[in-house]
């Protein structure tokens, strides 16, 4: 399969999980601002924008395994230095906390190994055009 294709494929899976989050984001703190559940259910419906992130991954996962190599590699350029700037700057922080700072949530973890990882594979890509 061309790398076109995939791309078109991908960003099709991409789009629809986004919009199935977007969907249940709302709906869930909608419902849970508007009615009393037992604790359970309450964790359920919190949890429940998760779902279509697994599909984000697995979008991501089938866009990296039917890649040609160079896409390959600077993907896992791109992963790895977002992992490891990531991990340096919460690591970092965590030290911060000590002498005052507020404390880092974790719900901002993920979106900023994405943000990174998105700054450098632009960055890798064009290292390796």
């Amino acid at each position: 399969m061309k790398q076109k294709n995939i791309m078109r494929r991908y960003m099709k899976e991409l789009l629809l999980s986004m919009v199935a989050y977007t969907i249940i984001l709302i709906t869930s703190i909608t419902v849970l601002n508007n009615y009393e559940f037992t604790k359970l259910w309450q964790i359920v419906i919190s949890i429940s924008p998760a779902i279509p992130v697994a599909f984000v991954i697995l979008a991501i996962m089938r866009l990296l395994n039917d890649s040609d190599e160079m896409q390959q590699r600077v993907q896992l350029l791109a992963t790895s230095f977002s992992a490891a700037v990531t991990g340096l700057i919460t690591f970092s922080y965590g030290f911060l906390e000590n002498v005052g700072f507020p404390k880092f949530p974790t719900f901002f973890v993920f979106p900023m190994l994405i943000a990174i990882w998105g700054i450098s594979l632009r960055y890798f890509s064009r290292k390796y055009r």
